[in-house]
This record gives structure tokens, sequence and C-alpha cells, in this order.
């Protein structure tokens, strides 16, 4: 065992269960206790190996609140140190809120997750007939529509987006699907919207608002789904991302404001340990429920008249800790965690950490890291929040922290384990890496290429001159603000002014026979055909 932690199994208290008139013993751990010193440790090394400026924790076992503390700054300019109250975006660690959503409806029998989506939204279409016409609820919420992975994410980042929630689920048509229906896993957050306009519809109310009012409130949870007071953006953490020639810079695009966003129900959610303590707590207490336990009375969220009132049963709780749709076991993970079972539920995954039950789900936007894990059947659950942009901080302290309720478990230097394993990647990549190469000449005259164009649900792209550079900006999305570059025939490339908001693309013009251009495509910019990529359904017409 790794020195600095203390896994305490003195003894093991012996509760007995009834039920139905049958009694067993049952005996359960004795809380860990979690030397601070050395976790404080592992955390500081782990923020300055991965270029993280501040991270929050929070660490519970049944309702005793083990660790709860912040790290690290929450902006590198006023250098504010972080505490269990700083704002974090929780990134897609928000989808289970969006489960709990459909969960709580489903209780009151005012849906059921297998329920086809059309009942509920009639202008709900998907390219593929049969997918829109059968898809459920289930579907939605468990990453099996037939789109690729990631489709419609250019409807929600970068931030600021310029798509209504309801434009959103509309556009969902022109995306023509890429496996089978319910085929296969492929993560898609546009799905994740059209859940919680559904929930919306049914409650007759913005779902971020029911989010606010009917989870973050009974649960005395200080966080938002829609749009925050202005006083408390004074704890809220700066993103920032880091690169080897910038060094670390703040992504301003995706601060926390006062505003909500669109992307909420996916991943725009906003948070601190402290109200994932009352999450974590409140689902160990609801898993409990359903294993006939009788468990203590809540902690922190006993402050709230609601508060021993589960928001939801634990029958829909199985169903959302239950395996929807298979996933891959990767090697690593077979080699860190041996991990022989791994799937999707809704709005969690589900995997097998040496032999424990671990329900967990990560959150990545730029700028903002999370991670949420539990042990139900130890009672145990884990938040991590951070301001940066790299995943290694989140998981060599998530791998540090599991460790100590699974004695069993390999303990190793984590920190280094993830650097390495970053390190590796890295040398693969470029070692595999081609340059596109172009002649840097075009067929046309720059001023051929000028225009207004327009693609039918992705709005309009302005292309202008300005400094004698071809200049791109799209009306939708103003962080998509960029210079044209020529590569060769009708093909240019653009450079992103912001490049930390999207990355170099191909702009393919089509032209007739008369050498006139009459619209053009985009692509990823890499020497390698990629049949599926954000731009993919995207055609812009002249006008």
């Amino acid at each position: 065992m790794i020195a600095g932690f203390s896994w305490i199994r003195l003894v093991c208290a012996v509760i007995v269960v009834c039920q139905h008139g049958i009694c067993v013993a049952k005996s359960e751990p004795l809380p860990a206790v979690i030397d601070p010193t050395f976790l404080n440790h592992t955390v500081q090394r782990a923020l300055s190996t991965f270029n993280t400026p501040g991270m929050s924790i929070a660490v519970i076992q049944g309702q005793r609140v083990l660790h709860q503390a912040g790290y690290g700054v929450t902006n590198l300019q006023t250098q504010q140190a972080v505490d269990a109250d700083t704002y974090f975006r929780i990134a897609s660690t928000s989808k289970a809120f969006t489960a709990a959503s459909v969960a709580m409806l489903v209780d009151k029998k005012v849906l059921r997750w297998d329920d086809r989506v059309v009942e509920h939204l009639p202008d709900f279409l998907l390219a593929d007939p049969f997918a829109s016409n059968q898809i459920t609820l289930r579907d939605l919420l468990s990453h099996r529509s037939g789109l690729g992975s990631g489709m419609g994410d250019s409807m929600l980042w970068p931030e600021p987006a310029g798509f209504s929630r309801s434009e959103i689920v509309h556009n969902l048509r022109y995306f023509a699907p890429q496996y089978s229906f319910r085929s296969q896993y492929a993560y898609s957050n546009v799905m994740y919207i059209a859940a919680a306009e559904i929930v919306a519809n049914k409650v007759n109310q913005a779902w971020h608002e029911f989010v606010d009012a009917s989870i973050f409130q009974p649960l005395s949870m200080d966080c938002y789904a829609g749009d925050i007071p202005a006083a408390k953006l004074s704890n809220a953490a700066m993103p920032y991302a880091y690169h080897s020639e910038r060094g670390m810079f703040a992504v301003t695009r995706n601060r926390i404001s006062e505003q909500g966003l669109a992307s909420a129900a996916a991943g725009g959610i906003v948070c601190n340990a402290t109200g994932m303590t009352q999450w974590l707590q409140h689902l160990i207490h609801i898993y409990d429920l359903g294993n006939h336990a009788t468990p203590p009375k809540l902690n922190h969220i006993a402050q709230s008249p609601m508060s021993n009132v589960p928001l939801f049963s634990s029958h829909q709780l199985n169903q959302m800790w239950s395996a929807q749709t298979v996933l891959k076991v990767n090697r690593l993970e077979q080699q860190w965690n041996n991990t022989v079972l791994k799937s999707y539920g809704l709005g969690w995954r589900i995997a097998n950490v040496y032999g424990q039950k671990f329900i967990s789900h990560t959150g990545t936007l730029s700028g903002f890291q999370a991670y949420v894990g539990l042990l139900p059947d130890l009672g145990v659950g884990i938040a991590i929040l951070n301001n940066g942009s790299n995943s290694g901080a989140r998981g060599a302290v998530m791998q540090t922290l599991l460790r100590q309720f699974i004695p069993e478990a390999e303990h190793q230097d984590w920190v280094s384990e993830y650097q390495n394993y970053q390190l590796a990647r890295e040398q693969r990549y470029l070692a595999s890496y081609v340059e596109p190469i172009g002649s840097g000449e075009v067929a046309l005259n720059a001023a051929a290429y000028l225009g207004r164009f327009k693609d039918r649900w992705f709005g309009h792209i302005d292309i202008g001159l300005e400094n004698n550079s071809l200049r791109i900006q799209s009306s939708k999305m103003p962080t998509l603000l960029g210079t044209l570059k020529p590569f060769e025939m009708n093909t240019w490339v653009i450079e992103w002014d912001n490049k930390n908001a999207a990355n170099n693309a191909f702009i393919d013009f089509q032209v007739d026979t008369n050498n006139r251009v009459t619209g053009f495509q985009l692509r990823t910019y890499t020497s390698k055909s990629r049949v599926n990529h954000e731009w993919r359904d995207m055609f812009f017409h002249r006008l």
C-alpha cells in the first residue's frame, strides 16, 4: 500500500437485514480514512504535471463526507484559491441529471423509458425513417441512434453557439446515419438535448428550470442547469488549456457567465464539490433503499425538507445503472483495473474494477474536466472537477482514490502512469502523422471565391476580403472566424483565429462549367481520408 493513505478494516460492522421474514447478517466495512497530506501531494503533482490550475474533490462513503476540498487556483491572474464551493462546468457528467429528470417522470407514469420519441416530439425526424419512427427515450440516452459519434456537436460547440434547443432537435433530420439503428455505441450529445426537450414538453417548463427546481433545490445543491446569479461568479473557475509554444492560456469562450447554455442537458451544468457531495449521497441513499438496507440520515441534504424523499425510485436508478449498450474494454482498462465487462447505461457508464461494480462518467469541455465515480456496493462516491484540459489530472486522482476502497487493486504512482501513457500516445501519433501537402496555388482569382453561402441547417457563412486575405465567418457560430490560405486547385485551408476552438479545415469549392463558384464543403485538415467528421452533412450553396 502506498504510504499516506489509511484503509481501516479493523472490524466489520454487522447489521441484520430482514426481508419477508428472512434475516441475514451483512458485514459492512468501516469507512476509509484519507490522509489529506498525501492526497494534497498527489493532487499538486497532478496539477503541475498535466498543466491544470485548480481542482476540487468530494469523497463520500455512505452518508459520511470523507473529504471535500479545493486545490490550486481558480484564475492564474488573480491567484484566487479553489475551495469546495468553487464553480466548474461539469461537462458530460451533466448527462446523469438529464437521465434523472426522465426517471422522475417515469416514476410519475408521465413517461416510459421505451416510449417512442415521436409520441412526445411529433416534429422529431431522423434521416433513417425506421429509426425515426422506432427510436425511444432509452435509445436517446444510451448512444445507439445510428448517428456517428459526435455528429451534431457543431451546433453546440464552440461556444457561444447560436442554435436553440428546438433548432438542434429539428436539425437532426439532416444527419446521415453512419451505422444501423441500435447496432452499436456512438456517443451523441444531441440526443440528450432531444431527451431534455421531451421532459420540458411534459412539465410545461424549460428543462433547465425543471432541473434547478426539482433536483438541485430539493437536494440543497447550489448548482445551475440554467442562468447563474451574478453574485456566484466571484468563485467561478476560469477554464484553461496548455500549448507547448503558448504555455497556459485562458479558454475565455467557455468561461462561466450568467447565461445558461443550450447544451446544458448534454454538458453545460455548473456545479461545485459541495453540490456534488449532495448528489453522490443521494444516489447512495437511493441505492441502499433498493438493497433493502436502512440508510442513516443524510448529512448535508437533511437541511432540505425533502431530503429524505428520494427524487426517483431505486427501480429507476437500477434502470440507469444497468447495461444498455455494450462498450469495448481496451487493453489499458484490463491492465489497470482488471476490467472484463463495460457498458453504457442511461447517462452513466458501468464497468467492473477488481470485481467491484463501478458506475462513472467523465466530462470534457475545453478548459474543464470532470470525473464522477461510484462504488455503490461499498457506498463510495467520488467527484473530481478541474479547470484544465488534460484528462490525466482527473484520471490520476480518481485511480489513486479508488485504490483506497479496493485493497486488492494494485497501488502505484498514477501521475507517472498517466504521464507515461500520454507520452507513448503522443509518440505514436507523431510517428504516423503526415502533413497535407499542396501546391500553394489555387485555380481562380481570390475574388472568385467571395460571397455569402448557406447550408440548409447550419446557416450562413460569409467569405470576404480583409487586408488582402480571404476571411471566413459563420453567422450561427461567431467563434468560427478565420483566414483562408491557398492549398491547390479549388481547395483552401482555413486557419481559425481561435485555434483552441476548432482545428484547421479544408474548404473545397465547387465550380460550374463557366468556372463560377457555386458552393463549397468543409472537411478535416488531414492527409488521411475521413468519412465521419463534424462538417460531413453540410453543403454551402452560394447565394
